[in-house]
């Protein structure tokens, strides 16, 4: 069910690109190796980055692994074309600290691409969402089913060039789907 909107999103990845929450890897098959100049995958769990080694001998281009939190990224500023997050905001810890990380090292111009579950619209969703949280948090892997992406990014400095939410299926809990891209403010 989420091929179609890792598919869509990674294929926007272009220049220097800086995944966050790279995982096992399973995004590098969806990546134009034409577009990518340089890759830098941030993931600070080893044992996921051993699962990703085969996709990593596999990619058509480097993968520079950086074994770090997305809340301390160290590449210089300015220096990346794509951020890319797929379901990976609701993960990290200080997610205010990541994006402010994420919007230093992108170049102006540049973009961060998404695909993120997180807060319904729907009264009631929500606050179910917001009850089992704390539960939630504790079975897979601190990932919250109530942040919302497009606020996160908005108070983060971020401008949303687009974005399109909606429902991909049941428990609605789980799969309330923010897809788009942002862009840090223009300077000047």
């Amino acid at each position: 069910m989420l091929k179609k909107y890792r598919q869509r999103t990674v294929a926007k990845a272009r220049g220097s690109v800086l995944e966050l929450g790279f995982g096992s890897g399973v995004n590098l098959p969806y990546y134009n190796p034409e577009l990518i100049e340089k890759y830098y995958a941030v993931e600070p769990d080893g044992g996921l980055l051993k699962l990703a080694q085969k996709r990593i001998n596999k990619a058509p281009f480097k993968v520079e692994v950086l074994q770090m939190g997305a809340e301390q990224i160290i590449l210089p500023d300015d220096s990346i074309d794509t951020v890319l997050s797929t379901w990976t905001l609701c993960t990290i810890p200080d997610i205010e600290a990541a994006l402010a990380q994420a919007r230093r090292v992108l170049k102006p111009g540049g973009q961060l691409i998404f695909v993120e579950h997180g807060l319904a619209p729907e009264t009631r969703v929500a606050s179910w969402q917001q009850r089992l949280t704390p539960y939630w948090k504790r079975c897979a892997g601190g990932c919250h089913l109530d942040r919302q992406t497009d606020v996160l990014l908005l108070n983060a400095g971020f401008v949303l060039q687009d974005l399109a939410t909606g429902y991909l299926g049941r428990p609605k809990t789980m799969t309330f789907m923010y897809e788009g891209a942002a862009k840090p403010p223009a300077v000047g």
